[in-house]
């Protein structure tokens, strides 16, 4: 314990800074997350098809933006605006979802609060990764990570007290905008990068044939298994399907990203150790597993519970992991332009996920979205393992 807390001391204050960011802003996100399949169900309602359609466009949406700002980003070196901006777009859009009286009202406020997300994401994943050492990424990022997950465990905790005292999810989603008054503070405090890499005076040059071929490699794999990686809001619609209630759908999501916060450091910062290939090829075949689990439960049970604890365990090790093998397959002045491309394809995914995933719950069963999901999960692992990590790769092994 005292070598691990000596450890995460060394890391710099802007890794600090940008975690704290992110914790604040997804104690207000989360306030809200886990409450809009039930709005849209219970309220205005919509089905598993409206849900698909809205994170779908959503998140492929922003998707572009984060290919554009991280370019941009490459280019001026000046990341602290794109950041700032998008914390403040999000912060602003979230709670109009409780003016909404049609899911199309959801559909215009998801995607201003994902276009933020775009605007900030990959600006922020190039200056997370150029404030630390190689040796630090995998820590650096599962850190962040799990300084975003514990936003994840007090939001939900939040609404799940309003929603008890007897507050309507509408205006839950009002409330919102408490939370996001102190992101907005916070986010104009982010200072400019101290690094000084050579800056871009080349056109908007967004050419993923310019970056190295084990990284496209690397883009085409994750491609497949974000196709099998619909919303999160799937899980919870269907624990709410197999009959758990409202606040016991707020708590299980309470659960799932207290977990992930808790292991997210360790796990990523693993990958360091043993190479990000065994550790994101881990994760991703548990990820199967866990689907398949989900999809197969008969009702809300404990199972149900435990479920939730091991899609916790699996997000923890995955999202530090695979922004740490970015920077290792592009290192330098093409960061943002390389995270800018990691986004877009795992944002644009995200639309025929989502899609087909909806589709396939409502016109056959969830059974079949998530085995759908998992059999892509397994895909990706067989190429990460034998296609990404080839002899060329300077990631093959990680370590």
């Amino acid at each position: 314990m005292k070598r691990a807390l000596q450890t995460l001391r060394k890391l710099p204050r802007m890794v600090w800074i940008l975690g704290a960011l992110s914790l604040a802003n997804d104690s207000a996100s989360d306030m809200i997350y886990p409450l809009i399949p039930l709005y849209l169900s219970a309220v205005l309602m919509a089905g598993p098809r409206a849900l698909g359609l809205i994170e779908g466009v959503a998140e492929a949406s922003s998707s572009v933006l984060k290919l554009a700002a991280g370019v941009l980003a490459d280019r001026s070196r000046r990341m602290r605006g794109w950041i700032g901006s998008g914390y403040v777009v999000s912060g602003l859009a979230r709670p109009l979802i409780g003016l909404s009286t049609s899911w199309l009202g959801v559909l215009g406020c998801r995607l201003a609060d994902r276009a933020g997300k775009g605007l900030r994401s990959a600006p922020r994943d190039a200056l997370l990764s150029l404030s630390v050492t190689p040796e630090q990424r995998g820590l650096a990022f599962g850190l962040h990570r799990a300084m975003d997950d514990a936003g994840a465990v007090i939001g939900p905790l939040v609404a799940a007290a309003l929603l008890a005292w007897g507050l309507s999810l509408r205006a839950i989603f009002l409330w919102s905008v408490v939370p996001a008054v102190a992101v907005i503070v916070l986010a104009s405090r982010i200072p400019e990068p101290a690094i000084r890499v050579p800056v871009i005076r080349a056109g908007f040059d967004w050419r993923v044939g310019q970056l190295p071929p084990a990284f496209r490699r690397y883009l085409v794999t994750l491609g497949l298994f974000t196709l099998g990686n619909s919303s999160n809001m799937f899980l919870l619609l269907r624990a709410e399907q197999i009959g758990a209630s409202a606040e016991r759908v707020v708590l299980m999501w309470v659960l799932y990203s207290a977990v992930a916060m808790l292991l997210s450091t360790p796990l990523s910062a693993l990958s360091d150790r043993l190479g990000r290939i065994r550790v994101l090829g881990s994760a991703w075949a548990a990820y199967a597993v866990a689907y398949l689990v989900i999809g197969l439960l008969p009702q809300a049970d404990w199972a149900l519970w435990l479920a939730f604890v091991l899609y916790g365990t699996v997000t923890a090790a995955l999202e530090g992991t695979e922004k740490a093998l970015v920077a290792d397959l592009v290192e330098g002045e093409r960061s943002g332009t390389a995270y800018g491309w990691y986004n877009l394809v795992a944002g644009l995914m995200l639309l025929p996920a989502s899609l087909i995933f909806g589709a396939l719950w409502q016109s056959v069963s969830a059974a079949v979205a998530f085995g759908f999901g998992a059999l892509c999960a397994v895909g990706a692992t067989v190429l990460l393992t034998r296609w990404v990590a080839s002899p060329s790769s300077p990631a093959s092994m990680g370590a």
